[in-house]
């Protein structure tokens, strides 16, 4: 998209300066998980360090949804069990879950957005194991989906009545979500994701498959990924996926997929709704 006014960039980058700092702990994570060497009692170490992190882990380990005939006591324990992708995923949940708000002014539906997202990363690390060729890590395929529209939540904070607006005007005029915001804040909420990955120190493939993901034709493997993940996470969280055939059979997908094949890497769907719910229902976790 073109370039925004100097008085928007300003307001911008103000209120992307008044989100939290990535967690260190989480940022340290993500460099250690990042080695195929790394072992798990480096991860335990760093994890023990933030009683935050920690608790939650053991939580989330010990909820129904893993049904342990036991309770888990330790993290060492946590991270044999969970192994380390997993628990590294749950530290980026847990910090990207602390940093948004309760209410805002916009109306903005916090729990949709959490239950796309944590179903955009999901998807988005099965679609890079699967179609990527290899040239891309299953992990950054996770954090990209996990923190593709943050930037929605910098509206809903600090523009709210902005927001507003672009909201009525996409559901009046049945137009996509960033050419609403366009047309009211004078830039897209992909946009602002990238300024705000940035800020926080992510990869430059990453920021800018987050700035592209809703042009993810002709992009990187990554932001092909992104782009058919945000797809199918629209569509299963209408209807837990029970017209993703027809849907994705009247799609244009970038070359590397078919509809075949994307619903044969699928899998179990109502396992992957069931661990985002797990997060967005998840009050035994704050």
């Amino acid at each position: 998209m073109g370039q925004v006014s100097l008085e928007l960039n300003n307001r911008l980058h103000a209120a992307v300066e008044r989100i939290p700092a990535f967690p260190k702990s989480v940022q340290r994570i993500l460099e250690l998980t990042r080695d195929i060497d790394c072992e798990p009692r480096d991860l335990v170490a760093v994890i023990q360090t933030d009683p935050v992190i920690a608790i939650k882990v053991l939580k989330v380990v010990n909820s129904s949804y893993y049904s342990l005939p036991s309770k888990i006591t330790s993290i060492n324990q946590s991270v044999v069990y969970l192994g380390l992708n997993t628990v590294k995923n749950l530290a980026l949940n847990f910090s990207v879950m602390g940093m948004l708000p309760h209410q805002n002014a916009a109306r903005f539906d916090i729990q949709h957005y959490l239950m796309h997202s944590l179903l955009t990363a999901n998807l988005a690390r099965l679609l890079v194991d699967e179609f990527a060729d290899g040239l891309v890590d299953p992990n950054d395929g996770y954090i990209a989906g996990l923190l593709h529209d943050f930037g929605k939540v910098v509206f809903a904070q600090f523009m709210p009545q902005e927001l507003l607006q672009a909201s009525a005007a996409e559901a009046e005029q049945q137009i996509p979500d960033y050419e609403a915001e366009q047309q009211f804040i004078g830039t897209d909420h992909a946009f602002v994701g990238a300024m705000l990955t940035e800020r926080w120190q992510f990869p430059a493939e990453l920021v800018e498959c987050i700035r592209d993901h809703h042009q993810g034709f002709g992009s990187s493997a990554l932001g092909e990924c992104l782009y058919v993940a945000d797809l199918l996470a629209k569509y299963m969280c209408i209807d837990h996926g029970e017209h993703l055939d027809q849907a994705l059979a009247d799609e244009a997908l970038p070359r590397r997929f078919s509809d075949s094949d994307i619903l044969r890497a699928l899998g179990d769907r109502d396992k992957l709704m069931s661990e985002a719910d797990m997060f967005c229902s998840g009050a035994a976790f704050k």
